[in-house]
């Protein structure tokens, strides 16, 4: 006979079968929300220890069921307003990535997975973050229950602002922050093949400074430095929108000027040879100085075969201002 002992006021008893099962059932089931208690805490601290957004959506009904803490830190918004309200991560996306992000969504119904889409988001405190977000359909046991799509968002910001730098520094000329020489005639190309297929216009412009060395000689290579970035600055204050200034050797810069009438392009040559000689220079050891540029034009030509032809002849025209006394701009 299974008996369980008791003990009372009164001593140890003995509880009749019935009792003695219930108890250890009502034991068992104790030890049982116990352990799940504790699985749960431990659910909660690891899911507040990862710093991304995991989620779980219903698509039937349209509403998140599951989100993340990691949501309030890296989105600035409620959590509970997203789990009452789906319309909440609509108002958090960024206007120009929405439409991306819902077709995104809607992919993964067709997929079955997403293995990356990258949308920006707009906090509460107006800062704009950058998102990569994982997602795929739950593979659920009971079909009867509607599609539910699970993902991981991640805050990759710092990873797009490195991206940014990094493409920033492989197309300037560091020390002047105008476009360096690749980037330029990359760029260049791109114009001249738009301007040959729709026949418009397009001129080129290569400026050399003056007496470069002997400035670099006289008043040392920082100074020479300093003539570089004045005269970079001279040359991206008369460009117009579209227009590219580069840096292409040493003190050599180029100017190109899509859809640029000749007469306009003259113009602009002539105010940029006109601001560099404003230029005031004063070496370490007091001595003011200025400089000057002589400077080459062209235009395209329908015979141009391509872009160095126009090149060559703006090279040419620049050499020439050099040998008729420097400090002038030729056209060719």
């Amino acid at each position: 006979m299974n008996l369980v002992k008791q003990r009372s006021e009164k001593g140890v008893g003995i509880l009749p079968p019935t009792e003695a099962q219930t108890l250890l059932a009502l034991m068992h089931a104790r030890a049982e929300v116990e352990r799940l208690s504790e699985r749960e805490q431990l659910f909660s601290t690891l899911m507040g220890a990862v710093n991304a957004v995991l989620w779980a959506f219903d698509w039937q009904a349209q509403q998140m069921i599951y989100v993340s803490p990691a949501y309030e830190q890296i989105f600035g918004r409620s959590a509970a307003l997203l789990l009452s309200d789906f319309g909440e991560w609509r108002n958090s996306i960024y206007p120009d990535d929405l439409e991306y992000a819902q077709q995104s969504m809607l992919d993964v119904l067709d997929k079955g997975a997403v293995e990356e889409r990258e949308y920006r988001i707009i906090r509460t405190d107006g800062q704009l973050r950058w998102l990569s977000d994982k997602c795929f359909i739950a593979r659920k046991a009971d079909s009867s229950h509607g599609t539910i799509i699970v993902g991981i968002a991640e805050d990759i910001t710092e990873k797009k602002q490195l991206e940014g730098e990094l493409q920033r520094l492989a197309t300037i000329d560091v020390l002047t922050q105008s476009s360096n020489r690749r980037y330029f005639f990359e760029c260049a190309q791109r114009e001249f093949d738009l301007a040959r297929q729709y026949a418009t216009s397009l001129a080129f412009q290569l400026l050399d400074i003056d007496d470069f060395k002997r400035i670099n000689d006289t008043h040392g290579h920082q100074m020479g430095d300093q003539v570089l970035q004045r005269v970079a600055q001279c040359g991206s204050s008369v460009l117009r929108r579209g227009d590219l200034f580069g840096r292409i050797g040493g003190e050599e810069f180029a100017l190109l000027l899509p859809g640029c009438q000749p007469d306009l392009a003259e113009q602009i040559a002539e105010r940029l040879q006109r601001e560099i000689q404003r230029l005031v220079f004063t070496s370490p050891d007091g001595q003011r100085f200025g400089v000057t540029i002589s400077l080459g034009v062209t235009y395209l030509r329908a015979s141009d075969p391509d872009l160095s032809a126009m090149f060559a002849r703006a090279d040419a025209a620049m050499y020439t201002a050099k040998r008729l006394g420097k400090n002038q701009v030729i056209v060719s």
